[in-house]
């Protein structure tokens, strides 16, 4: 049996490895640098309290006309995913499309389509080095040794494509190399902070775009956005998430100076250093 290695346990991995389910017997193989599932549609957990969660990456997802609608409709018929009923401030909706968030967190759409799949997945493995070996390719990563696939299926962003060393820098050609290169992201930080209960943020919106802040980009409440109620441990008690999307992380010096992702467990220690990201928070609120 056939051996593939699908890179990266986004969005992208995942979908790939559960259509590859269908479509051959091939053992298959997922490999993530992170410790956990999501890539661009992470989210993060209380160090506290596993239940309280907040998106650190795509806040929700939208249906476009175009889109697959069998996709969008197994994943609402699984509770994966719910209409977007809460009030996002500034959200542009378009004719023919439907806004849907995640009850779970919007990581729960990657975990999904991983649990479909039946891959085998492993994290932190960090790929470096791909290489062909008497007819197949040799995948080594940082820690452990290399193995073995017959194919190996790039879905990390080109930055990280381009990275990576061995035969695969060859295999590579020019024009595609430049095609490559030719790809920009936009960067953003998020900061997601953790509420003791009774905590209240008291606005007439569940998420709000910002356009009048040279740092701050997006503000999200995230239960309120998922329309999930209070979430209360059972010995430290937290009831609401909160997520700030920033713009350029040159426009906000406080921020890149700790952390691009701020974990509950990690808050405490940086809130000296967040004085002006929270005050800014607090005055777009009013």
């Amino acid at each position: 049996m056939a051996r593939v290695l699908v890179v990266g346990a986004g969005l992208t991995g995942s979908v790939c490895a559960a259509l590859l389910r269908g479509a051959t017997q091939e053992r298959v193989s997922v490999w993530d640098k992170a410790r956990g599932a999501g890539g661009r549609m992470s989210t993060i957990r209380s160090a506290r309290d596993a239940a309280c969660t907040a998106d650190l990456g795509a806040q929700y997802v939208s249906r476009r006309a175009t889109s697959r609608d069998s996709f969008y409709e197994e994943l609402l018929s699984h509770g994966i995913l719910k209409p977007l009923s809460a009030r996002v401030e500034g959200l542009v909706e378009k004719e023919g499309g439907c806004d849907y968030v995640a009850p779970r967190g919007i990581s729960s759409v990657v975990k999904y389509y991983l649990q479909q799949s039946g891959a085998d997945v492993f994290y932190e493995h960090h790929v470096t080095h791909i290489s062909l070996r008497d007819g197949k390719w040799e995948v080594s990563r940082k820690m452990g040794s290399p193995e073995l696939f017959d194919v190996v299926i790039l879905t990390m962003p080109v930055p990280q494509i381009l990275q990576l060393q061995g035969d695969i820098v060859n295999i590579i050609k020019e024009r595609q190399k430049q095609k490559l290169e030719s790809a920009s992201y936009s960067s953003r930080y998020a900061l997601g902070l953790f509420y003791e209960v009774g905590a209240r943020i008291d606005v007439p919106w569940a998420a709000k775009y910002i356009t009048d802040n040279p740092c701050i980009r997006f503000i999200s409440i995230d239960n309120k956005k998922r329309n999930i109620g209070f979430i209360v441990s059972c010995w430290w008690s937290i009831n609401t998430s909160e997520i700030i999307h920033t713009r350029h992380s040159n426009l906000c010096p406080c921020i890149k100076a700790a952390s691009p992702v701020y974990a509950e467990s990690k808050v405490n220690a940086e809130m000296n250093k967040l004085t002006t990201v929270q005050a800014q928070f607090y005055y777009l609120c009013k």
